[in-house]
């Protein structure tokens, strides 16, 4: 019972119910200035009215705007379970006036429907209950004899049309979405969005994880030798490098804040025009680092405490930007891969550009009980790793890491060409 009595107590209902009234009220404007209601007969009206109705209402969805007020009045009185299964913008093709013009004629066929059934089943309702033993419908109840059961027929008249007007909301609800849905158009253009934050997001997620966790992995590592070895100058060295890369950490990090409050420059653009500089002219944070910023990136390495072995083969502007940028980012990943799961091992670095390709590759010495305890693949899954790949892959290129005759091994290669 509960169940059969629900819709009709929901606010939706009548919500929708005014909804489709409103095309009862469109019909009847019409009906009163042309062709109007003196002398015709049902028939003659409807042949007379619907062609009139049909083409307002065509002309009506020629309006772009329509379709925006049709929507925000669908979204407002149907009440959707997702708002955005209701499209709230301007026609912007010949398909989506089309699709407007179908809604409109269906929105006042219903409406009408609905709308005279809504003014003639409570009049028939209380001609039952007041004047049992007139004609109901063109029935007689059979005069005052037979019209003792005529009332009860009240209640049955108006739970029926309670449940037309929920069916009817229903229906109105899926033309709604079907008609004012949004277009094939639309929907390319908000999975193209949906794309295109994600990438954002993915970026910020990398620039994070490479940018701070470099600089906690050193942080920590100078933190602990200065503890062990207990020398003075020893320890006044490792809070200069402490302190250096905190420095670099917060540009890093400020960059990747700037790129949260305008994600549309990712390019490092200022609002001057100039690569790197704001309006002000002075140094815009967004300034990613590239590759000939590297060997800053080894002297901290260095500093703490894995030599690194650095060969550099890449003429100068021989990269594009991004793959500067992106370039370093991977050698940053690579070293603090090392220092985080080989502290104090050398690190090899080999970077060059062969046969229109930048390849790169880190290597440095693995540790008998790492490589052990961890099968020979101690880094194999790592969010570091999977960053490094998802780069590559973006820059139509290829990366692969794993063990090698007591090394671990990290390669890359990236295609200049889609580099650009």
């Amino acid at each position: 019972m509960p169940r059969i009595l629900a819709p009709l107590l929901s606010a939706a209902t009548y919500a929708r119910w005014l909804h489709l009234v409103i095309g009862l009220v469109f019909v009847g404007v019409v009906l009163m200035v042309y062709p109007g209601v003196e002398g015709w007969s049902s028939g003659e009206l409807l042949a007379r009215a619907v062609p009139v109705d049909a083409a307002l209402l065509g002309l009506a969805a020629l309006v772009p705007a329509m379709r925006r007020a049709e929507g925000v009045q669908a979204r407002l009185l149907l009440v959707p379970d997702r708002e955005q299964d209701i499209a709230v913008e301007s026609a912007r093709g010949w398909a989506d006036r089309r699709r407007t013009a179908a809604w409109l004629v269906g929105r006042v066929v219903l409406g009408g429907l609905v709308g005279g059934a809504s003014v003639l089943v409570p009049a028939a309702a209380f001609d039952l209950v007041a004047r049992p033993e007139q004609a109901v419908f063109g029935l007689r109840t059979g005069g005052a004899g037979g019209a003792g059961w005529a009332p009860l027929l009240a209640p049955v008249l108006l739970f029926a049309l309670g449940w037309l007007v929920v069916w009817a909301g229903r229906l109105q609800l899926a033309m709604a979405v079907r008609l004012l849905g949004p277009s094939p158009a639309e929907r390319l253009a908000a999975a193209e969005l949906r794309a295109e934050r994600l990438l954002e997001r993915n970026l910020l997620a990398r620039e994070l994880h490479d940018s701070i966790g470099h600089a906690l992995t050193v942080t920590v590592l100078q933190a602990g030798a200065a503890r062990e070895v207990g020398d003075p100058a020893f320890a006044a060295k490792a809070l200069e490098v402490i302190e250096e890369t905190g420095r670099r950490a917060m540009d890093d990090l400020e960059r990747t804040l700037a790129l949260l409050r305008d994600p549309g420059d990712p390019g490092g653009q200022g609002t001057s025009g100039v690569p790197g500089r704001g309006a002000d002219g002075d140094q815009d944070a967004r300034e990613r680092p590239g590759i000939d910023r590297l060997p800053a990136l080894f002297e901290t390495a260095r500093a703490a405490g894995s030599p690194v072995e650095a060969r550099v083969d890449v003429p100068s502007g021989a990269l594009p930007g991004v793959l500067s940028r992106e370039g370093y980012r991977i050698v940053q990943e690579g070293v603090t891969n090392a220092l985080k799961y080989a502290s104090g091992e050398p690190i090899s670095i080999r970077i060059a550009v062969r046969d229109g390709s930048l390849e790169l590759r880190c290597a440095n010495a693995l540790r008998p009980q790492s490589a052990r305890s961890h099968g020979g693949s101690p880094r194999r899954g790592g969010k570091g790793l999977r960053g490094i790949r998802e780069r590559a892959v973006l820059l139509g290129g290829e990366a692969a890491a794993g063990a090698e005759s007591g090394e671990w091994v990290m390669t890359v290669r990236v295609p200049l060409r889609l580099g650009g």
